[in-house]
């Protein structure tokens, strides 16, 4: 009944290994699922939950420092038309990623997890790396890509995950402190890379 979350820096292969090592487990991979997860609760558009991720943060600084969530999510829910702002999604974020923990036998990507889940049980926490030069060039490789399209890819999606944990009130998802097994994918194959982190899991639970 473990879980495991991955977080990455763009283009160091978090899809990639997150689905290889949730065949690997048999547990269940998810990532824009949450993202589907959150429009249905919120009655709105995936698009639109989307662009909460996207859009600069920084107004919600309660979820993840210590505070007690006001739980806003209540508000809408017996809305007939939806609705979703920064606070409300981010405390859809922790309702939903808390019942896919809570289920077990998942991996996670992202989405602030290693701070929604950092005390719970059987929860093992994963970062990875890489120098820039082999992130754009991994994504070059897997979406065919030309160079100036793969960096300015990279870019933005390096911006919205800084935009995300604005939202979440914080800047220290790099931090070493966070994670139980913290890889330079450069350095790592994805194969070798998911079995430590198969055994990782195996081995502690």
């Amino acid at each position: 009944m473990a879980v495991i979350t991955i977080s990455r820096q763009f283009g160091a292969g978090g899809i990639t290994l997150g689905e290889l090592v949730s065949t690997k487990l048999g547990y269940q991979f998810f990532d824009n699922e949450i993202i589907q997860m959150v429009a249905k609760k919120a009655k709105v558009s995936t698009n639109w939950a989307e662009s909460m991720e996207k859009e600069a943060g920084g107004k919600i600084q309660r979820l993840l420092s210590g505070m007690i969530s006001k739980r806003l999510v209540d508000r809408i829910l017996d809305i007939d038309h939806g609705y979703i702002d920064e606070e409300i999604y981010v405390d859809l974020l922790r309702e939903i990623i808390g019942k896919i923990a809570a289920e077990g036998n998942a991996v996670i990507l992202g989405r602030g997890s290693q701070y929604i889940l950092q005390n719970a049980d059987q929860t093992f926490h994963v970062l990875l790396v890489a120098d820039k030069d082999y992130r754009i060039r991994f994504i070059e490789e897997k979406y065919h890509l030309k160079p100036k399209q793969a960096i300015q890819m990279v870019n933005n999606e390096e911006r919205r995950r800084v935009n995300l944990y604005q939202k979440f009130g914080r800047l220290d998802y790099d931090s070493t402190a966070h994670y139980h097994l913290i890889l330079n994918m450069r350095k790592v194959k994805l194969d070798t890379a998911a079995e430590l982190i198969c055994r990782l899991v195996e081995r502690v639970s």
